[in-house]
């Protein structure tokens, strides 16, 4: 199975965050979309404030994080910020579950 793990920056550090099938079936759950409708309204910005929220905070506990700490770090760092700021993490999040995770050379990007 292909990595679907990236790393970036959320609030306070870099962090690993990663769509796992469960986080995926927990997000269709929570916004009532299928994954690949989440996808199309992110690519297309057509998407709702939840779907954005949701796929950072899932993509937290799908790389590894307590669930309560990635709720802590959405509450603090990603619920309060611009749309523009936020959406992009979003967006390489489920690019990432996608795709699969973007591969970096040994010795630089």
């Amino acid at each position: 199975m292909a990595d679907t793990t990236t790393r970036l920056f959320v609030g306070d550090a870099d962090h690993d965050l990663a769509l796992t099938p469960p986080m995926i079936v927990e997000l269709e759950r929570l916004t009532g979309r299928g994954i690949g409708g989440i996808f199309r309204r992110l690519a297309a910005s057509e998407f709702a404030f939840a779907e954005v929220v949701e796929t950072i905070r899932l993509g937290l506990v799908g790389g590894g994080m307590e669930p309560q700490r990635a709720a802590e770090i959405v509450e603090t760092y990603v619920r309060p910020r611009p749309l523009a700021e936020i959406f992009p993490t979003a967006l390489s999040v489920m690019e990432a579950a996608w795709f699969g995770a973007p591969q970096i050379a040994p010795d630089g990007p």
